[in-house]
């Protein structure tokens, strides 16, 4: 364990963060902020309450990024995950990552 408390159970140092994210999980985008971070995992701050299956794509609207997550814990409105994968979204994606290139577009990327 990294951190000497039991909500800290990472097995490394967490980063601060404050970027705009999306949340898509089944048919839905839910908006976040990404609120930390390690290498292999994140914590998200939900605009609301939602159920979230085990496996999200989370997109990164400042870095372009669509970030596949299984998710561990929620617990209101905050959410954390291990980071399984990561695609750029500038250029072309992988079939299974279109709705979150789509979803970055429309919330502005370029």
């Amino acid at each position: 364990m990294f951190g000497g408390s039991k909500e800290d159970r990472r097995g490394e140092a967490r980063k601060p963060a404050n970027r705009r994210a999306l949340v898509l999980a089944s048919a839905s985008e839910i908006v976040c902020r990404i609120t930390d971070e390690s290498r292999s995992g994140l914590r998200l701050r939900l605009d609301r309450r939602t159920e979230l299956p085990k496996r999200v794509v989370v997109v990164d609207l400042q870095d372009a990024l669509a970030l596949e997550v299984e998710v561990r814990w929620v617990r209101g409105q905050e959410a954390g995950g291990r980071t399984v994968g990561q695609t750029g979204l500038r250029g072309l994606v992988p079939q299974r990552l279109a709705a979150a290139r789509e979803a970055w577009a429309r919330a502005g990327g370029r």
